[in-house]
């Protein structure tokens, strides 16, 4: 089935999201285990993911574990450096996607606040057809509600799109649709699925 739109996740295919590495770098590793065991600090990101204000639900956090102030304060203050770094093969190859008249989406599990934040830094960002972030939807992946809510709005079949996530379980559930996809390990191998897909050549996928 011809290709009518490449649907790209952002976290681990476009820039790097390292919180643990960030935090052992900072606080060293044991204390950043301990850290992510007392404090739900990856479900408060979730949150943030669906909806839920940045920097409320940094506050409401530090007010439930005051022990932990320090370093929940700085998911907010170095919360770019998390976002780190951009992969730079996957830029490329999203924009040679874009010169061959490709159309292309971003659908991410990404706070709404976040995703400026993190535009302002990587302004390829900005360069997506159309933009499918959960935090603005209020839906996440692998919800099935938010690849339908994709396949309303840009009108297009599910087996017409080619989608690349790093976690399983958001591509079975593309798949469940009737999506295309790829299991995004690194930018070789999204690179040889977009030309095996003839969505480019060998030497614009470089």
């Amino acid at each position: 089935m011809k290709v009518s739109a490449v649907v790209f996740d952002i976290g681990n295919v476009l820039i790097g999201w390292t919180p643990e590495q960030f935090f052992d770098a900072k606080i060293g590793a044991d204390r950043r285990q301990a850290f992510f065991d007392a404090v739900p600090i990856l479900a408060a990101n979730a949150a943030i993911d669906r909806g839920s204000p940045f920097p409320d639900t940094i506050v409401q956090l530090v007010d439930q574990h005051p022990d932990w102030e320090a370093e929940i304060t700085l998911w907010h203050t170095c919360w770019l450096d998390m976002v780190s770094p951009e992969i730079t093969r996957s830029v490329r190859l999203l924009r040679a996607l874009r010169r061959q008249g490709i159309p292309v989406f971003a659908l991410s599990n990404f706070g709404a606040e976040t995703f400026e934040i993190a535009k302002a830094r990587y302004p390829f960002l900005a360069e997506f057809d159309q933009h499918y972030i959960s935090g603005v939807m209020r839906m996440m992946k692998p919800d099935p509600a938010i690849y339908a809510a994709l396949e309303q709005s840009s009108g297009l079949a599910p087996e017409t799109l080619l989608f690349a996530d790093d976690l399983p379980e958001n591509i079975a559930a593309a798949a469940a649709r009737g999506w295309q996809v790829h299991l995004f390990v690194g930018p070789q191998g999204w690179a040889d699925c977009l030309v095996a897909q003839g969505l480019l050549s060998e030497e614009q996928a470089q």
